[in-house]
């Protein structure tokens, strides 16, 4: 069995994205428009981790900020999940308030 995840990235002359979108089967998304995409691939032979960072050259920097905000709130979860070290996790969302705050992204 394998699941399959697509991300199509349509670029302008200059190779700065226009549009992107994504598919995932198994979640019931098929071609789904998003602004913006960070993804991680973690190289266990190099030890180093690979990234892709792409957003739309209409992505609002207001939407972005908030984007960043949400990704780290859920890499605080995930690290929590993943290690089970809480205290640190603890730390990453206090950060996490710090960002918001200055950012002046709290509700």
């Amino acid at each position: 069995m394998h699941s399959e995840i697509k991300f199509n990235i349509e670029l302008d002359e200059n190779r700065v994205p226009e549009k992107l979108t994504w598919s995932a089967q198994d979640g019931g998304v098929q071609a789904e428009e998003a602004k913006a995409i960070m993804l991680s691939i973690w190289d266990s032979k190099a030890k180093e981790t690979m990234r892709i960072d792409l957003w739309t050259k209409d992505m609002p920097v207001d939407e972005m900020k908030i984007f960043f905000h949400q990704t780290l709130v859920a890499m605080s979860d995930t690290f929590k999940r993943a290690t089970d070290d809480e205290k640190m996790s603890d730390t990453m969302k206090d950060f996490c308030d710090y960002f918001a705050e200055k950012l002046e992204l709290t509700k």
